[in-house]
């Protein structure tokens, strides 16, 4: 199936507008979930290039970059059980499901360490979800059924390039930089 990218796009040009005409974060997070919500709705707009499962490892496919850096667009694509190490994120982000789901362990900062608060939720197709430090930004993120979960991730900055903080494998809180799967760009 060719993908149809009119929707990418018109939610591109939104985006850019929000960003750029926005009166800050809380309106950026409640105005993009909305445009999100519809972009999810539907995802016969990606190609099928950013859909293809890894089974060593979760994807994270960069679809588009905004030229000046305010916010990027990714595809994450999750094999059975695959997740991430804790982390933050220092930005605003959204999280929409777009096939499968998704399940959030979140975590608070107390005495420089995340610790599991106890809380997680899970999300279905068509559910959005947002992150930021000023409204929960430590969590780690699993994709908990036995089939490839897809979501659509916009962030605040080019995250690939973002240096944020993670739990290591020695459970040490340390640096890193996710940089992106694959060095495709979606064209619309």
């Amino acid at each position: 199936m060719e993908p149809e990218p009119d929707s990418f796009r018109q939610f591109v040009m939104e985006m850019s507008l929000l960003v750029e005409n926005a009166g800050g974060e809380p309106e950026i997070i409640d105005r993009g979930k909305k445009l999100l919500k519809t972009l999810v709705s539907d995802y016969s707009w990606l190609a099928d290039i950013f859909i293809q499962h890894n089974s060593e490892s979760y994807s994270q496919n960069l679809l588009y970059l905004d030229p000046q850096e305010r916010f990027s667009i990714i595809c994450f694509v999750w094999g059975p059980g695959q997740h991430t190490p804790i982390h933050n994120h220092t930005v605003w982000g959204l999280v929409g499901v777009i096939k499968g789901e998704e399940r959030c362990d979140e975590f608070e900062v107390a005495d420089g360490i995340p610790v599991y608060t106890g809380r997680s939720h899970k999300m279905i197709k068509g559910q959005v979800d947002a992150v930021s430090p000023t409204i929960g930004d430590w969590h780690r993120v699993s994709n908990p059924t036995n089939d490839v979960s897809i979501s659509i991730h916009v962030y605040g900055a080019n995250i690939g390039k973002v240096v944020r903080r993670k739990v290591g494998v020695n459970q040490n809180v340390e640096d890193f930089v996710s940089g992106y799967s694959s060095e495709c760009v979606f064209r619309s």
